[in-house]
Parts: C-alpha cells; sequence; structure tokens
C-alpha cells in the first residue's frame, strides 16, 4: 500500500478486525463462493481476517493471499491453520509490484483494501490484467460517510471525521464505498452489480452490539485519538465525548447503522 495503515498493526487492531470479520460473515458473505478448481487471487488479506470464510466457503477452490505486511502474514496463516484449512497459500507482496503472470487467476477477491490506497484505479487495473477473460473481481469496502445513530451526536461525528481525513492524509479514502461502481467502471470491468450491505444495530440485536457498534466501529474511531489530537484535528475533550457518545448507542434505547458496498464484476 501506498502509505502506512493508519490503524496500525497491533494486536488490538488484529482483534478489531477478527471481530469485524465474525460478526459480518452472513451479512459480507453469504453469496462469496467460488468453483471447484477455481484459483483465486485475495489481494490484501491482512490478518486472514476474510481468508478464512474464503477458505471455508471455498474448500475445493484454490487461494493465494498476499498482503504487504509480514507480520499480518504471519497471522493469517496461524489463523488459517488454527482453522484446519489447507487450501491457501501465502505471500508477502505488493498489489503495485505482483510478479504473477497476466491472466493466471480465475478470480480476485479485495476486501477492505481501496480504502487504503491513493490510486485504486490503478490497483484495479493492474488486478484486472491477472484476471482470465470470463473471471470477476469481488471488492468491498465500507463508507464513513454512511454512519448515523441514535442518540445523534455532533462530538460523535467529529471524532468520525478525524478517522477520514487521517486517511486522506495517509492517502486513502475512508468513504471510498459509494466510487466503487464508477471506480470498476473505469477500469473496464462488465457487468457491474453493487449492493449496499447496511449493518443495523439496536439493544435486541447484542450479537452486533458487541461485535460491530463496541469491538469494531467505535473502537476504530478511539483508536485513532492519538494520531487525531496529534495533528490538531479536534480538541480533546470534544474527541472524548464523541467517543463516550458512540459507546452510548450500545445502550437500550441506542441504534446505530453502517453501510458496506459490495461489487462483483466481470472481465470480458
Amino acid at each position: 500500500m501506498d502509505k502506512a495503515y493508519v490503524h496500525g498493526y497491533d494486536s488490538r487492531e488484529n482483534r478489531r478486525l477478527q471481530d469485524q470479520a465474525n460478526t459480518l460473515v452472513e451479512l459480507l458473505h453469504s453469496d462469496t463462493s467460488y468453483q471447484a478448481g477455481s484459483r483465486v487471487l485475495e489481494a490484501g488479506c491482512g490478518v486472514g481476517a476474510q481468508t478464512v470464510t474464503l477458505a471455508r466457503n471455498s474448500p475445493n477452490a484454490s487461494f493465494i493471499s498476499i498482503d504487504i505486511s509480514g507480520d499480518s502474514i504471519t497471522e493469517a496463516k496461524r489463523a488459517v491453520e488454527y482453522a484446519g484449512f489447507s487450501n491457501v497459500q501465502f505471500q508477502r507482496a505488493d498489489i503495485f509490484n505482483l510478479n504473477f503472470e497476466p491472466e493466471s487467476f480465475d478470480h480476485v477477491f479485495v476486501c477492505h483494501v481501496l480504502e487504503h490506497l491513493s490510486r485504486p484505479d490503478n490497483a484495479l487495473a493492474i488486478l484486472k490484467s491477472l484476471i482470465k477473460v470470463g473471471g470477476t473481481i469481488t471488492v468491498i469496502e465500507g463508507d464513513h460517510g454512511s454512519a448515523y445513530f441514535y442518540p445523534d451526536s455532533e462530538a460523535a461525528h467529529i471524532a468520525i471525521q478525524c478517522q477520514v481525513e487521517l486517511q486522506r492524509r495517509a492517502g486513502g479514502n475512508a468513504m471510498i464505498g459509494r466510487e466503487l461502481y464508477p471506480l470498476l467502471r473505469e477500469a473496464g470491468f462488465n457487468s457491474i452489480h453493487v449492493s449496499p450491505r447496511m449493518v443495523y444495530v439496536d439493544s435486541g440485536k447484542r450479537d452486533l452490539v458487541d461485535g460491530f457498534t463496541k469491538n469494531t466501529f467505535a473502537t476504530m474511531i478511539e483508536g485513532i485519538r492519538n494520531a487525531a489530537l496529534k495533528a490538531g484535528l479536534v480538541d480533546q475533550i470534544i474527541f472524548d465525548k464523541g467517543i463516550q457518545d458512540l459507546y452510548r448507542t450500545t445502550e437500550a434505547d441506542g441504534v446505530f447503522c453502517y453501510t458496506f458496498f459490495k461489487a462483483f464484476a466481470a472481465k470480458k
């Protein structure tokens, strides 16, 4: 990736990514599967949070999962081995400097990666060149502009905006979900289909209250506190109030909504 991963590479972030993946398996991956014998490239596997689901959903496909971080590759290998799957190979690699032969994969899978790249259009063009004619790409991204909640809070919106700005300064785009269709179209893909995947959370959905609102989203925003204060983006009191208000949405009368976007496209 172009610049540093804005969330960092520590154990807390690893746990957050795993919580997010485990909580959203059905929402994001109920329709993610590949036919037997397919060769699939997972571009940007991170700590393997999505890799385990890919291997489980398509046990007779073979996956090559790459990431630029050696530490993340180590974590991903551990996760897949612990889950008992043997249909994944890992390589440390940069999306912008790959050594695979053109048209050497049946499919490409990209999840929560484009948001961290300053050149997502170039990345998609490179990945398209690796797909066989008739093959597909699947892309999943979030959009921080889609977050809304009850009770509403100006301070919470400001804290979220700090995350958006830090990611922008790092070369990424935390609101890229809404851009998947034009990005794939510009890259020359066909049969593009994008579907919104809304996470709706109230106190009747305790698994999502804990797994998503608390342990995924609020934890992510809370994790950029020091960076936001150091960058002078926000007053400490306002930021801390925003985090408090995000956690407030997990109480009995609270509601939290966020939308991911999942795109399928073909190479013809």
